[in-house]
């Protein structure tokens, strides 16, 4: 378990739910095949009520509530540091993380008090170059009235009360994600980006030297069951044979169709059945 150090400015925050998890396992085992552990941060694995043990991360809970209400919660009462790394346990990790990369990045974020870089490629965004570089990865500026989503859950590095501010009690990660990116409308922050994951494999969106240096993560979760990037992790835990009581949940988990927490794959229901249970 990593020591917390109060010098630390910076805390890794993986943000989860009870429900999902049976994916915790995939993602210690992948975090910790590729993350460069010098990295300096805090980290923190806030799950609602089950106390897991994911290595290097502090496990924090943060009560059954809805997602917004339980991020406020752990932002205000557990997380001390002045920065935030967000990320979510269904972002499984294919390539190393590169530590000088953080380390420069951590510093001008923090000397220049910047609020919000995303840290990962997508092409809703429309950037402006500002002529920094980390390592050889452009450091640019969301175009904000041209960009689709100026708040996502996706790999980012905040100041923590910027992110504060944008979280309303009672929003489901969707809502927050649309009702938050009209409030940054409005008020038009400076939103910087870097193209450092490689999201589901997506290009860089920057004029970038050195591209080389980008690490990459997939999602594994949709609509709360594996989705086809699964297979990719599947095929990994295959061929290194390990973890194998893992990769055999796995395996039967994605060939069953289940859901995260071991229920069948919900059924469609026809409209017309929906109207007929409606007026019974």
């Amino acid at each position: 378990m990593q020591t917390d150090n109060k010098y630390k400015q910076v805390a890794l925050l993986v943000h989860t739910c009870d429900r999902y998890e049976f994916l915790y396992k995939g993602f210690e085992i992948f975090f910790n095949q590729f993350w460069d552990h010098n990295i300096a941060t805090n980290n923190y694995f806030a799950t609602e009520e089950i106390i897991v043990d994911i290595k290097p991360f502090k496990n924090i809970l943060s009560g059954k509530a809805e997602w917004s209400d339980r991020l406020i919660k752990i932002l205000s009462d557990e997380i001390k540091e002045d920065y935030v790394l967000y990320m979510q346990e269904d972002m499984w990790l294919t390539k190393p993380v590169n530590g000088q990369f953080f380390k420069e990045l951590f510093s001008y974020a923090i000397s220049n008090s910047i609020d919000c870089i995303k840290l990962h490629s997508s092409e809703v965004y429309q950037t402006i170059p500002t002529g920094t570089d980390f390592c050889g990865l452009s450091l640019t500026k969301l175009n904000n009235e041209k960009s689709k989503y100026l708040m996502s859950h996706q790999v980012t590095l905040w100041k923590k009360e910027f992110l504060l501010k944008q979280l309303r009690k009672n929003e489901h990660p969707w809502r927050n994600e649309r009702r938050a990116t009209k409030r940054l409308k409005k008020t038009n922050p400076t939103i910087y980006h870097v193209d450092y994951f490689a999201e589901n494999g997506k290009n860089e969106i920057n004029k970038n030297i050195n591209p080389s240096i980008r690490s990459e993560y997939f999602t594994v979760s949709v609509n709360g069951m594996l989705g086809e990037n699964s297979k990719l992790f599947i095929d990994k835990l295959s061929k290194s044979n390990a973890n194998p009581d893992y990769l055999s949940k796995l395996k039967y988990h994605c060939d069953n169709e289940l859901t995260h927490d071991g229920k069948p794959k919900p059924r469609k229901e026809d409209f017309f059945q929906k109207i007929k249970r409606w007026i019974r």
